[in-house]
Parts: C-alpha cells; sequence; structure tokens
C-alpha cells in the first residue's frame, strides 16, 4: 500500500464575499491510496483562517500521512486530532479504496440516480443589488431554502433584502437562513436578533464570535430567533468538551461541516449527542471541490434526514473536477451514468 498527495486550488467564478473578506482561490490537498489496481481517493480541504489545522506543518503532516500509511485508518485518525480535515481526507480515501467504484462510498438510492437531497440555494454578500440579483436567480431555479450571508454590508440595507423577500414570498413558500459568520457584537446582537425574527426566518448562524460560550448561552437562552453553532464546534476535539459545549450554550441548531470537525466520525459523534440532548442538526460542505462534496452528499443521504442541507457549492469553481453531481430544483442530484474526471499534476 502506498500513497501520495497532491494540491488543488480551486478558483471562483466571481470573488465571493463573507463577514471574514472576499474568496478568490480556495485550496485542497488530495490523498490518494494505491493497492494493486485499485485507487482510494479523499480531499482535506482547509479553509484559511478559520480551519484549525490551518497550521505551516499542515503539508509536513501530509507528507508523514503518506510515508505512514502502512499503520492504517484507525490509528492514523487517532495521531491526526489537530487535522481534522486530514482525517476527514483519509476517511473518504480508505473509504474510497475499498469501495466497487471509488467515488460510491456509500452506495444508496442517492448513487443510483433514484433519490436526491433538498438543499439551501446560497446568497453570498455584496452590493445589495447584487445579492438581489442572486436572490431573484435562486428563487428561479427551484430553490425553497435559501441561505444568505450577512454582516458585511449594513445591516439596515440587509433589512432591506429581508423586507423584499417576504413581500413577495410568505414563510411557507421560502425558508430563510441567514449566516452572520460572528459579525455580531454581543453588545447589540439580541436586539439585532429581535429585528430579524420579524421576517420569519429559520435559524441564524454564529451571531457572535465563537469562543464566548457564556454570552452565546445568553443569546440562546433569549433569542426570539433560532441559532445554530458552526464556527463554535471548530477545534472542539473530546467528547467531555463537545458535551460541555453543547450543555453550556444550549443552542437550538448545531452545523456540522465534517472538513473542520474530522470527518465522518466526527460528524456521527456530534449528531449523537445533538440527539441526546434534542438539539437540531444539518450538514454543509466546506467549499470542498467535488470530491469531498460527492462524500459529504452521500454520508448525509444516508442519515435519512429531511431538513434542508448545505450541499450546493460545487458549481462555484472554474475549475472543478466533473462529476455526476448537479443541482435541480433546489435539489443536489447524483447521476450514475455520467463520468468522473480527477486527474492531478504531480
Amino acid at each position: 500500500m502506498t500513497a501520495q498527495y497532491f494540491k488543488h486550488t480551486l478558483q471562483f467564478k466571481q470573488a465571493s464575499g463573507t463577514s471574514r473578506g472576499i474568496l478568490k482561490t480556495k485550496d485542497s490537498w488530495f490523498i490518494k491510496i494505491t493497492i494493486g489496481d485499485a485507487i482510494g481517493i479523499g480531499e482535506c480541504g482547509l479553509l484559511k483562517g478559520l480551519s484549525v489545522d490551518d497550521r505551516k506543518d499542515y503539508e509536513y503532516t501530509l507528507n508523514w500521512v503518506c510515508s505512514n500509511i502502512h499503520l492504517g485508518l484507525p490509528k492514523l485518525y487517532k495521531k491526526l486530532e489537530e487535522f481534522p480535515s486530514i482525517q476527514f481526507g483519509l476517511e473518504m480515501a480508505f473509504k474510497s479504496l475499498e469501495s466497487e467504484h471509488p467515488y460510491e462510498l456509500f452506495p444508496s438510492d442517492f448513487t443510483k440516480g433514484n433519490d436526491s437531497i433538498p438543499i439551501n440555494g446560497l446568497v453570498w454578500m455584496g452590493e445589495k443589488s447584487f445579492m438581489k440579483s442572486q436572490i431573484e436567480t435562486k428563487i428561479k431555479e427551484g430553490f425553497k431554502c435559501i441561505k444568505l450571508k450577512i454582516g458585511a454590508i449594513d445591516f439596515q440595507s440587509e433589512i432591506e433584502l429581508l423586507k423584499y423577500i417576504r413581500s413577495q414570498f410568505s414563510e411557507k413558500d421560502i425558508e430563510i437562513r441567514v449566516d452572520a459568520n460572528g459579525a455580531f457584537s454581543t453588545k447589540d446582537a439580541l436586539e439585532k436578533l429581535k429585528t430579524l425574527s420579524e421576517f420569519k426566518l429559520h435559524s441564524i448562524e454564529q451571531p457572535i464570535q465563537q469562543g464566548q460560550l457564556q454570552e452565546m448561552a445568553k443569546l440562546c437562552e433569549k433569542t426570539p430567533l433560532d441559532i445554530a453553532l458552526d464556527e463554535e464546534l471548530i477545534g472542539v476535539f473530546k467528547s467531555e468538551n463537545k458535551s460541555r459545549l453543547l450543555n453550556t450554550i444550549k443552542p437550538q441548531y448545531i452545523i456540522l461541516k465534517p472538513s473542520l470537525i474530522g470527518g465522518f466520525t466526527g460528524s456521527k459523534s456530534w449528531i449523537s449527542l445533538a440527539k441526546s440532548l434534542k438539539v437540531g442538526w444539518w450538514l454543509t460542505s466546506a467549499l470542498e471541490s467535488n470530491v469531498g462534496l460527492n462524500a459529504i452528499s452521500q454520508f448525509t443521504y444516508n442519515l435519512d434526514t429531511s431538513m434542508y442541507q448545505g450541499l450546493g457549492t460545487g458549481s462555484l469553481y472554474t475549475n472543478n473536477f466533473e462529476s455526476p453531481l448537479y443541482i435541480k430544483k433546489g435539489h443536489i442530484c447524483y447521476d450514475p451514468n455520467l463520468n468522473w474526471n480527477v486527474s492531478f499534476k504531480d
């Protein structure tokens, strides 16, 4: 058994805005495991400035993993606790290696093309006119749930956008989620949540910066709008720390990005805890290529959840890999008759 890794820089079709800045490119690394004629492919996807494993020794660690691939997944996974995206890439690669087809990790009605997964349409930050145009496009494309990134333009402009949507579509027609990426201050967060709640939103993701457990707990207790933790889960590795976090904050929802929390295993750990505490959850991509998005989608389908998932990011790039994944009427679908085209340059 041998392994090697490749770096691939994904190029955004257009610069995409969040409260943390403008995204133009996204780096991913791919682990390829080989045994004879069999191969396994896994994606290790970082989000610069956000992933806990965004470290100088990242490629050194990838090189060490490839040199020690003979140790097997359980031992490697345990040693890589501080590198959740590499944990996920390894899980993906080993699952791919043992599968009949390297990109059908969890065979189901989804991979047979018989069923699909409802997803939200993502609206990036930008000028008010740009955001309005995105909203109109997503609704025309058949999305029943849209997610707006907020916190970069002035709050009143964002409120006007929500007013526009609700003047055209009721909460029964369109579910709206907003994502502040921690943009609100602790001083005015509650007042902003009260204002946002007037528009019958589903939820808000991470209203204040992570790491303020008591402040977030107060918000979750008093909020008129359901709160979903996102960045708050990053870097929380131990089971006891996960339990302490959810029991302290008592959020209405948590959002699971496998690349940021240790892949399939990390996601299942959070889901099990959330269910025991009656906390809702859904999964989203972390801007992976179609390789990672495919793995997350197949995994998600087998969790048998009816909530809208955040899996509509594959079309953001000019140089994504050709795959059987496609979006239709607000659902991510898989066409087994279409081919994969994944190649890396040494």
